[in-house]
């Protein structure tokens, strides 16, 4: 993808509160305790990587030390960086990077679900990819205009209907504008009722029902949308959301907002799920695929 090391950089900004806030003063040339040990331990915890997961992370820098005769905490850093890139690594391809592919965007109202649509199609189409949206909240007053907003700045057609409309409709439409047009991405928004499962589930199944008659040997990935600013709430609407549908992954936006970068190791560690894409800002160009390395060397 275009704009690495550009993203780098704002990633290693967006990441400043974690970071200077949280890990500053914890690796110099002094040598390696259990007061050391504690602290980062703490810290962790702090931002957001949950208990469990950040004892795992100590656990294994431990080792690390030991097998490799690691003297300062300094070398240990390094350690670390690798250890938490390792955690967040994953390990399965994101199939709209493979080919033609559907992505079922799911998530709260506010956490920037329709911004998020709207950069990863302009992401795309700025990598030769052909996007096309397909405006599936019908239940939110002015969802469809604020999408089509976006739509038009990353210069990607959209399929849209009445308010109140069947979102399953929309993505039928959607489909067919898709193949004729020759499409290669098929983003859908969808609503987000959560705190009403048992609509929400009926009107994600028939939406997935209609994409595998209609395009049965195209992938789908199921994207959840998540407020980094939110901290271990993340992880919770994440574990919500699993209850009504399959998710493939998570979009972690506002990471520049906050000072619990954390949430990104616990949500891979504890839900197996990957992130595929962070947001550091509000351009279009501040969305951008998620690379562990560069998230482990940014928050450290």
């Amino acid at each position: 993808m275009k704009e690495k090391s550009g993203f780098f950089h704002r990633l290693r900004e967006g990441l400043s509160k974690t970071r200077d806030g949280l890990f500053s003063g914890l690796f110099s040339k002094e040598r390696i305790n259990e007061e050391f040990y504690e602290e980062l331990l703490e810290a962790m915890i702090l931002a957001d990587m949950g208990v469990s997961t950040a004892s795992k992370l100590i656990d294994g820098l431990r080792l690390a030390v030991k097998e490799r005769k690691i003297d300062t905490r300094d070398e240990a850093k390094q350690a670390l960086v690798g250890l938490i890139a390792d955690a967040v690594r994953s390990d399965s391809p994101f199939a709209a990077d493979e080919g033609d592919c559907v992505i079922l965007i799911v998530g709260v109202n506010g956490v920037g679900k329709t911004t998020s649509i709207g950069k990863i199609a302009h992401l795309y189409a700025q990598n030769g990819r052909k996007p096309m949206l397909a405006a599936a909240d019908t239940f939110r007053a002015a969802a469809a205009e604020q999408l089509a907003e976006w739509a038009k700045r990353a210069q990607t057609p959209m399929v849209r209907h009445q308010e109140g409309s069947d979102p399953a409709a929309v993505v039928f439409d959607a489909i067919a504008s898709y193949k004729a047009k020759n499409c290669d991405v098929l983003i859908c928004d969808t609503a987000g009722r959560l705190h009403n499962k048992a609509n929400l589930m009926n009107e994600l199944s028939k939406i997935r029902r209609v994409i595998a008659r209609e395009l049965p040997n195209t992938s789908c990935e199921v994207l959840l949308v998540l407020d980094a600013t939110t901290g271990q709430n993340a992880t919770a609407q994440a574990k919500a959301f699993m209850e009504v549908c399959s998710l493939t992954g998570v979009i972690l936006t506002k990471l520049d907002g906050t000072a619990k970068g954390g949430v990104v190791v616990n949500l891979h560690d504890v839900l197996k799920l990957p992130v595929r894409f962070v947001g550091v800002g509000e351009g279009l160009e501040d969305l951008q695929r998620f690379d562990a390395d560069e998230f482990a060397a940014a928050i450290l």
